[in-house]
């Protein structure tokens, strides 16, 4: 888990005289929207997010064994506006680090028992568009007006788990797309679909900030080699608008440990 790019000040008089050549309105928004986003917690407690915080354990689930083969696994997810992203995944032999920064995004791998041996890769563009959009998911609240690039359709209503839903779709790219269903009672998000085919649900609740968040993410997906796959996270904290320096995004020198 896209913002518009910025328009140059010096077209603005230009924009104006066109006034009535306006490009068309943006389709109204599903009216599940606003419910989902009363049950998070509402829209003054909603708006006043600028950057979330996730920290947590990740298990690993194949075929009926969670044992984790390298033992815990930690999780750390920061989200900041406008489009930042880092990801933080330590094993006992691997800690792999992923930042978005923007436009820029960059990928480390560490042997936490030797600092000297490392990598750094460059994401490509559709990783950080992939990114771009995550970043968006997390802090918008599936309300993303401001990014002409996110078309959202509501596709009607499905049963999910024996609950009456709305499907909403999340549109920023053919491949990037998060199919969210929302319970029509309550407006509570009782499943998320990707474009890939994985399946997330959240279990529990932990409330920061005024805002309500799940304490478990379960994701299941199909393995290149057909077979399933569960990944669970737990989280054990979620942290409303700390400020991060800008540092933490900043992409290390080949010279640095």
């Amino acid at each position: 888990m896209t913002i518009t790019s910025l328009r140059l000040l010096h077209r603005c008089c230009f924009l104006l005289t066109l006034a009535g050549l306006a490009l068309p309105a943006r389709a109204a928004e599903p009216e599940i929207i606003a419910k989902a986003r009363a049950y998070l917690g509402g829209e003054a407690a909603l708006a006043q997010v600028t950057s979330l915080r996730y920290a947590g354990m990740l298990v690993l689930d194949d075929a009926g064994n969670t044992a984790n083969p390298q033992g815990p696994v930690k999780v750390e997810i920061i989200f900041t506006r406008p489009s930042r992203q880092r990801s933080v995944i330590t094993a006992e032999k691997r800690v792999e680090t992923t930042v978005l920064d923007g436009y820029e995004g960059w990928q480390k791998v560490q042997d936490p028992s030797d600092n000297s041996r490392w990598q750094l890769s460059l994401l490509q563009a559709d990783q950080i568009r992939s990114l771009r959009a995550n970043v968006a998911e997390n802090l918008t609240f599936f309300r993303n007006t401001g990014d002409p690039k996110c078309t959202v359709e509501d596709q009607g209503a499905v049963m999910v788990d024996g609950i009456a839903c709305r499907k909403i779709a999340f549109i920023y790219a053919p491949q990037i797309v998060f199919y969210r269903f929302f319970d029509t009672a309550s407006g509570r998000l009782v499943m998320t679909e990707t474009a890939q085919g994985e399946s997330i649900r959240e279990q529990g609740e932990i409330v920061a900030g005024g805002v309500r968040f799940p304490r478990t993410l379960v994701t299941s997906l199909k393995r290149p080699d057909g077979g399933a796959q569960r990944i669970t996270i737990n989280f054990e904290q979620v942290t409303v608008n700390e400020v991060f320096p800008d540092s933490l995004f900043a992409m290390p020198s080949l010279g640095a440990p």
